[in-house]
């Protein structure tokens, strides 16, 4: 036998789940990385979040086709009650609520985070505070711009009238003690007098703008400041020149001071954090949504993968309670060369482990008691065989009567089949069997007396005939104290009948020798009386010797007659076996009586099929005359009296022709039904009782049988069966031949 595998995970399966598992952890991961991305500022968040809420829509409808056909094959496994189904539910159960209701609390709670956080994002304070920051980076930047505006106006002051050169000289020093960047005097036309440059080979001076060339000629001061592309400011001043009266003479000074990084950096901070204010407090209500979406759509594919993988991990502990199981059902059924696979070395690999030596034991176990078994069937074939061929009847019963084993020989003594009677109450079998019913009987007395082991002759008759046996008991102890019987028994009638049949012969020899030995001078004693003396008497005298020596003379025939008798019966003649026809001897026979005695109707049936037999012709023609003789005689003053010769031929094998004989007188005697056939039973006045003897002896020679009834319709039957053939006599013959061998 090939030891089955109950085998978990399939390479395949393992590798796909892994697989599984790697896609979702990536798509999880990205899900989140790009979430906590968008969360830095607005414009990623608006960038990101339709690829956000896509991939998490498209995560979440596949989880949802994966967890509804998960669902349906667990729900299906357990309306089907699939081993493990239960546990791997309840399981689910408790894992997806220890995942979901933690998830449900932390979505409930972030989301009135979120509410409250953005909420608190557009406070009246807040904004407020933004505002005063800005109005209070302006104010700083305008008092950075009226103090250069001073500055400048009080260079510009100083440079009125005065020559070309003087001016080039103190716009020098000015740029160098202001920390200018740059200084220059226009004149008409925009045309520069005079200029100081930081770089003077980096810094190329442009023209002034046109609003400062407007104000100026106005003849007031230009104030501006001016973002840069590094992020910092810088503040131009123009300052008319208090000496020009003309347009075209007219002369201004334009200044260029930086404002310093730091006071640049946190204006520039302030006034983009009043902007992205306010750019939020626009987005303020889709902010919302968007937030409130995003959080949900991350929070379902969370909780949907936790409740999938819940459902994966939960069959996944639950295989080796399966393979379990499905082992023991292997087990159950007999297999014990189931083997599990070891799914780990934890606690359910000790398990599974320990099932496996079990089944190994139990294998092991298994085979030695089939071994034991087919041992002990072997010795009950043998013993069955043995019992079998035993022509002493064996019978095993417990205390009730119930049956437990018996042997072809015990129902052929008892007359009913006991092939099938194992496990069957006695009494219920002895049902319309007379002999077992009697058997039953007698058992059941012996057993109410306490009487568990004896060795005694039972007797009971059957249709007028008594039958024997040999009966021995003997106690057999049982599982769990049931005590049971072994019952030997065999049938010795036939040994008692070859007894008596011995002892009957041995008494006719006797007898014959006895009593022939004085019939001789008897008889011729009493002829000589009568021929001598006879002449001589006178008439009265002479008639009464007359018949005294005629009743002595009939008296001593009649005792040679039974000497015969009884010579006939004793000896056993050598037997001449011919080939003859058994329907025209009997047909001989029944001429030669119907024209003997014509008051009587003698019938022939006889079976074509019984062609001739093997038999002593003249021993079997005394055997009809007898049993006619004894018919005929039955019939003397019955009203129509008939006779019916019957002939079968019978059995298989051993074939046997069956000779009966029946007529319509008196019948037999209930009493004495059973003896008929021994020696000196008679119900006729005149008859010695050794007709039906001899019948019988010469029948069993022949390796016959021989037996009587009384017919319901009146009258009797005596039935006779020879075997066909002389060679094939029946066990019963030769049986009764070795009886009367060894009596002899």
């Amino acid at each position: 036998m090939v030891p089955a595998d109950v085998s978990g995970p399939a390479p395949r399966r393992r590798a796909r789940a892994i697989a599984a598992i790697a896609l979702w952890s990536v798509i999880g991961l990205t899900a989140l990385m790009l979430l906590a991305k968008s969360t830095q500022n607005s414009s990623e968040f608006s960038r990101l979040q339709p690829w956000i809420v896509l991939l998490n829509v498209i995560g979440v409808f596949a989880l949802i086709v994966l967890l509804l056909r998960r669902v349906w094959q667990l729900v299906r496994d357990y309306r089907n009650h699939v081993p493990g189904s239960r546990l791997t539910a309840r399981t689910v159960l408790i894992f997806g609520a220890l995942v979901v209701a933690p998830l449900l609390i932390v979505y409930f709670a972030s989301l009135q985070f979120l509410d409250r956080g953005i909420d608190s994002w557009f406070r009246v304070e807040v904004r407020a505070g933004l505002k005063d920051a800005l109005v209070l980076s302006r104010s700083a930047l305008d008092l950075r711009e009226q103090a250069e505006a001073r500055r400048t106006a009080v260079l510009a002051r100083s440079l009125s009238g005065r020559p070309i050169v003087q001016i080039q000289a103190r716009i020098d020093r000015a740029r160098h003690a202001d920390s200018a960047r740059e200084i220059i005097l226009y004149g008409g036309s925009g045309r520069i007098l005079a200029a100081s440059l930081r770089n003077p080979l980096a810094d190329v001076p442009l023209a002034p703008p046109t609003n400062l060339v407007r104000t100026v000629t106005a003849r007031h001061t230009y104030v501006s400041l001016e973002p840069q592309s590094d992020g910092r400011f810088l503040i131009r001043i123009g300052v008319p020149l208090a000496q020009s009266l003309s347009e075209t003479n007219s002369r201004y000074l334009m200044a260029l001071f930086p404002v310093p990084a730091r006071l640049s950096a946190l204006s520039d901070a302030v006034q983009r954090s009043y902007s992205r204010y306010g750019n939020l407090t626009a987005l303020r209500q889709p902010v919302r949504y968007s937030f409130t979406l995003t959080l949900t759509l991350v929070l379902l594919l969370a909780m949907l993968a936790a409740i999938h993988g819940a459902i994966y991990f939960a069959e996944h502990l639950a295989r080796p309670v399966q393979d379990l199981i499905a082992g023991t059902r292997a087990v159950g059924k007999g297999d014990f060369a189931t083997r599990l696979a070891l799914p780990s070395r934890d606690e359910m690999g000790f398990l599974v482990h320990s099932f496996n030596d079990m089944t190994k034991r139990l294998r092991r176990a298994h085979d030695e008691a089939t071994r034991s078994q087919q041992a002990v069937e072997r010795e009950r074939e043998r013993l069955a065989i043995i019992l079998a061929r035993l022509s002493t009847g064996v019978l095993a019963i417990d205390r009730n009567l119930v049956v437990r084993m018996a042997n072809r020989a015990a129902g052929g003594i008892l007359g009913t089949d006991l092939s099938a009677a194992a496990g069957r109450v006695l009494p219920d079998l002895s049902a319309g069997n007379e002999r077992l019913a009697q058997f039953v009987a007698a058992l059941a007395v012996r057993f109410a007396r306490g009487r568990e082991e004896w060795r005694e002759q039972i007797e009971f008759g059957k249709s007028g005939r008594t039958v024997t046996l040999m009966c021995a008991c003997t106690p057999l102890p049982g599982e769990s104290g049931d005590m049971g019987y072994v019952i030997v028994f065999d049938d010795i009638t036939a040994l008692l009948e070859a007894q008596r049949d011995a002892a009957w012969g041995e008494v006719a020899r006797r007898l014959a020798h006895e009593i022939k030995n004085p019939l001789t001078p008897i008889r011729l004693s009493a002829e000589r009386l009568r021929r001598r003396l006879l002449p001589a008497l006178a008439p009265p005298e002479a008639e009464i010797l007359d018949r005294s020596t005629h009743t002595i003379v009939q008296q001593v025939e009649s005792m040679q007659q039974m000497v015969n008798a009884f010579s006939e019966y004793a000896r056993a003649p050598k037997m001449h076996v011919t080939r003859f026809s058994l329907n025209q001897l009997v047909t001989e026979v029944a001429d030669l009586y119907r024209a003997q005695d014509g008051h009587a109707t003698i019938l022939l049936d006889l079976d074509e099929r019984l062609a001739a037999i093997e038999a002593d012709r003249g021993r079997v023609r005394q055997i009809l005359n007898n049993l006619l003789t004894n018919a005929l005689e039955a019939l003397e003053g019955r009203p129509a009296p008939r006779l019916e010769i019957r002939t079968r031929l019978e059995g298989g094998g051993n074939a046997l022709a069956a000779v009966s004989v029946c007529d319509n007188g008196p019948g037999f005697q209930p009493e004495l039904l059973g003896r008929i056939f021994d020696p000196y039973v008679t119900s006729k006045p005149k008859g010695t009782g050794l007709g039906l003897a001899i019948v019988k002896k010469i029948v069993e020679e022949h390796g016959g049988r021989i037996d009587a009834e009384n017919l319901p319709q009146g009258g009797a039957r005596i039935r006779v069966g020879l075997p066909v053939a002389f060679g094939r006599r029946l066990g019963a013959g030769k049986r009764r031949e070795t009886l009367r061998s060894e009596q002899a």
